[in-house]
């Protein structure tokens, strides 16, 4: 059975509406919409360039390749270094960027997601920190690769 397509308004993308999707809390869509074109205006004020380049750009940075999972061997449990798929790979990066955006204090929520995206378009922020934490995890676990299924 095919599945139903989804309603993308014009000047949207499949990534967009997934970062609006994932903003929204308790389903007000409109809210996170509002949010989310209120960061982009934010944005445009800040730097001369393209919000949605600087968002692209933010969004690619933060994106993981390798991550580790525990593997159970015998009694003990190992940090397995794997890659990450596509399409895990963009939901990480989404939700690092919010949650980093959201444990930001002291301003709206659009200017917080602004900051994050601007911070995250220059490899700087708490979400490419997540990044790199993982990333470290991976190289420091490598020893343990050969376990991966």
């Amino acid at each position: 059975m095919a599945r139903p397509k989804s309603y993308i308004p014009k000047g949207s993308d499949l990534l967009t509406e997934k970062f609006i999707n994932c903003i929204m809390k308790r389903g007000k869509k409109s809210t996170a919409r509002k949010i989310f074109a209120d960061a982009m205006e934010v944005i445009k004020t800040r730097t001369k360039e393209n919000p949605m380049d600087v968002f692209n750009k933010a969004l690619i940075n933060v994106t993981p390749l390798v991550e580790v999972r525990p593997k159970r061997v015998g009694g003990a449990v190992y940090q397995v270094p794997v890659e990450v798929s596509a399409k895990r790979q963009t939901s990480l990066s989404i939700r690092w960027i919010l949650d980093a955006a959201r444990s930001r204090k002291g301003m709206p929520m659009a200017e917080k997601l602004a900051h994050e995206l601007l911070d995250a378009s220059t490899e700087q922020g708490a979400a490419m920190k997540k990044k790199e934490d993982v990333v470290r995890m991976a190289q420091a676990n490598r020893a343990f690769a050969h376990l991966a299924k």
